[in-house]
């Protein structure tokens, strides 16, 4: 099944390049600029965003603010508020159209101000002891709420604490007590005692003053860790009123997916009300409606399960009462944005290999997936921001081109607001993508993508296999600044990338079927979609073909040593578990492991040892490329050493990388760049002889 509109972009893209194009690298891929952060001025006429740069020699990344005028014709981002070798990031604009950032100008990261019809410098609104991890100005401009790593007997924003929780005695140990939570977690050891917390300032002549906590009474995180963000705390209407997103740290805490949405009132003396407790899974993404009567947020039915999902709840601040909103509507809902008359709410959700947004009408729960009039809003829509006028701004990525900003107006014309790596991408060969689909396990509709060089002159492609994480997650149309299909594609490679069952974006009971299953119809549909692929494309020689992955995917291909034995030249295992036995006591959320296998392992060991790669290593043979980090706690480093201990012993031709400081994903530039390389090298070996 062809993708037309993106089959044009292609086309438009080999136009627009230079007659001597090239083909993009993993230099390319570290240092394109990374746009993030959009917000609009209250009138809608400015856009400031922020945007990573990354030098080409030393790697080093700096982060800015950029200022579009909507008004302007052809007008082009101008930076503002810069602080030589300093970064600003967040931004957000004040009711009286001066725009709020975090800087660490002053050597900490603090809130600032500028004032942007005056044209007058920056100046600073936050001086504390602690660093400021994000903020959100009320409605009426009178207060700040932010939020930062403070410890829980600290009054203020950051004190000398006198509890140092992990640090006891004379020597350098760290003492966890019984019932502490977690110990470590994603790529952090734990400080007894500190948590994210948010608190609320006065805002008086651009300074802020008076912080009063507003965790009182609650211990835990606030946004959660380690992915949330301002988007699990919200101001109400009344500028009084603070919604916030936290799930208790006790000992239950590494088995708990229990987040809750907390009200809070600021001039009074009330402790936080759980607006969520009757629901033991997760409740999060708090928004608020214009007119203050209505609470929109997400919530999952099934404790314990990360994956479950995220249906559209609203709450009758008055009265109480709740209604589910997308109850009928089988997708799980990302994020939430009211339209400023309150009549609906825009969400963005997975949709089989896309990222769109979806209009829900606020009195019924009708959903409708919004068009426009150019294939510039497909792909993974993200950051939706209503503007005056019907209008919507909003950021894009597909698999074909990074982030940038559109608006698209209340007629479905969308104008594209900036091309930031636009001179760069029309260097680089142009590259053909391709939707597939067919019979997976059990007959079920599965789909998947492939990528290739559009030009590619050769009769036969070599193929990189790519397995997707998660397990529930999506190679599908979108960037990645790690895992990109179409670098791999511009090294000569036809990529194809299954989603398997279990995959997100086809209802929830696609996502649910690899429970207890790891090794099972995933394994199917991978074969099958690779044959799919070959069938589909002749030009892709599924018999000189390589597979990788990472985290799941690294599973999978350790699985796949052992249960396809001959199915590729060589393989490239990323952060994956090797022994289930010692991943189930090793990782720190035990309530990913213990759901995916039915419980504790002390409980279901044959589950665990049902799909475990251990049990199967007499089998391998393929060539691996083992990639582990230092810092990865999900998947600790120790299994990916096993793996290669078990390539070792076999005689099995076989590669170690280790990054002392990265955690489960690679993110610095040049050990992005080395992780490329180290990987395209151990690809052409097997590949292309």
């Amino acid at each position: 099944m062809r993708n037309m509109l993106l089959a044009s972009a292609i086309a438009l893209t080999a136009l627009s390049s230079p007659a001597l194009a090239r083909p993009m690298t993993e230099v390319d891929l570290a240092t394109l600029k990374r746009v993030g952060g959009p917000t609009a001025s209250p009138d809608g006429r400015w856009v400031v965003f922020q945007q990573t740069d990354t030098e080409k020699e030393s790697y080093k990344r700096s982060t800015g603010l950029w200022l579009v005028d909507r008004n302007a014709k052809d007008a082009k981002p101008v930076r503002i508020a810069d602080a030589a070798g300093k970064n600003e990031t967040s931004p957000a604009f004040a009711p009286d159209g001066s725009l709020y950032f975090v800087s660490n100008a002053s050597g900490k990261d603090q809130v600032w101000r500028v004032d942007l019809a005056a044209g007058a410098a920056a100046t600073q609104v936050t001086d504390t002891q602690a660093d400021v991890a994000g903020f959100k100005i009320s409605p009426d401009g009178k207060r700040l709420l932010a939020w930062g790593d403070i410890p829980k007997e600290c009054t203020d924003f950051g004190c000398d604490a006198k509890d140092k929780g992990a640090l006891v005695g004379p020597g350098s140990g760290r003492l966890y007590k019984d019932g502490v939570g977690f110990v470590r977690h994603w790529d952090a050891w734990e400080t007894p005692g500190t948590y994210s917390r948010p608190f609320v300032f006065n805002l008086e002549g651009g300074k802020a003053s008076v912080a009063r906590p507003v965790d009182a009474g609650l211990v835990g995180d606030s946004p959660s860790k380690p992915m949330g963000g301002g988007d699990e705390l919200a101001w109400g209407a009344d500028s009084r009123t603070v919604f916030f997103t936290l799930r208790k740290a006790d000992r239950h805490e590494p088995t708990s997916t229990n987040l809750d949405i907390y009200s809070w009132l600021v001039d009074s003396r009330m402790m936080p009300v759980n607006l969520t407790a009757d629901n033991l899974a997760t409740d999060t993404l708090p928004t608020p409606s214009p007119d203050g009567k209505w609470l929109a947020y997400v919530a999952m039915a099934r404790p314990g399960y990360e994956a479950d999902r995220q249906v559209l709840m609203l709450r009758n601040l008055e009265s109480g009462e709740t209604k589910k909103l997308t109850d009928a509507w089988d997708r799980s809902v990302d994020s939430i944005a009211w339209a400023p008359d309150g009549k609906a709410l825009y969400v963005t959700a997975q949709d089989v290999l896309d990222h769109p947004v979806f209009r829900v009408d606020a009195a019924t729960g009708k959903v409708e997936k919004l068009k426009a009039s150019t294939e510039a809003f497909d792909g993974t829509v993200g950051d939706v921001t209503p503007l005056p006028g019907g209008a919507l701004l909003y950021s894009r990525n597909s698999a074909l081109a990074p982030t940038d900003l559109y608006v698209r107006d209340a007629k479905g014309k969308v104008a594209q607001l900036t091309a930031v790596n636009a001179a760069t991408l029309a260097e680089f060969d142009p590259v053909r993508f391709d939707r597939m689909q067919f019979a997976g396990a059990n007959g079920d509709k599965v789909w998947g993508i492939i990528l290739k060089p559009a030009a590619a002159a050769a009769a036969k492609l070599p193929v990189a296999f790519i397995v997707h994480g998660g397990p529930q997650g999506s190679f599908g149309n979108g960037w990645s600044t790690r895992w990109n299909p179409r670098l791999f594609a511009q090294q000569g490679y036809g990529v194809v990338s299954v989603d398997f069952h279990g995959s997100t974006g086809y209802g929830q009971a696609f996502t649910d079927s690899i429970n207890k299953d790891w090794g099972g119809k995933p394994l199917q549909d991978l074969k099958l979609g690779l044959a799919a692929a070959g069938k589909q494309d002749p030009q892709l020689d599924i018999a000189n073909a390589c597979a990788l992955g990472a985290s799941y995917g690294g599973y999978m291909m350790n699985w796949i040593e052992g249960q396809w034995t001959d199915g590729f030249k060589c393989l490239v295992q990323h952060d994956g578990v090797f022994d289930a036995r010692a991943m189930a006591y090793e990782t720190e959320e035990l309530w990913f492991d213990e759901w995916e296998h039915g419980g504790p392992y002390f409980e279901v060991p044959d589950e665990f040892e049902k799909w475990n790669p251990v049990n199967h290593v007499a089998k391998w043979k393929t060539p691996m490329l083992v990639i582990t980090s230092e810092k990865d706690f999900r998947i600790p480093y120790t299994q990916g050493l096993a793996a290669f201990t078990a390539l070792q012993r076999r005689n099995i031709p076989s590669q170690l990388l280790v990054f002392p400081d990265e955690n489960h994903w690679v993110l610095k530039g040049a050990n992005s760049v080395q992780w490329h390389q180290t990987v395209f090298n151990w690809l052409g070996g097997y590949l292309k002889k």
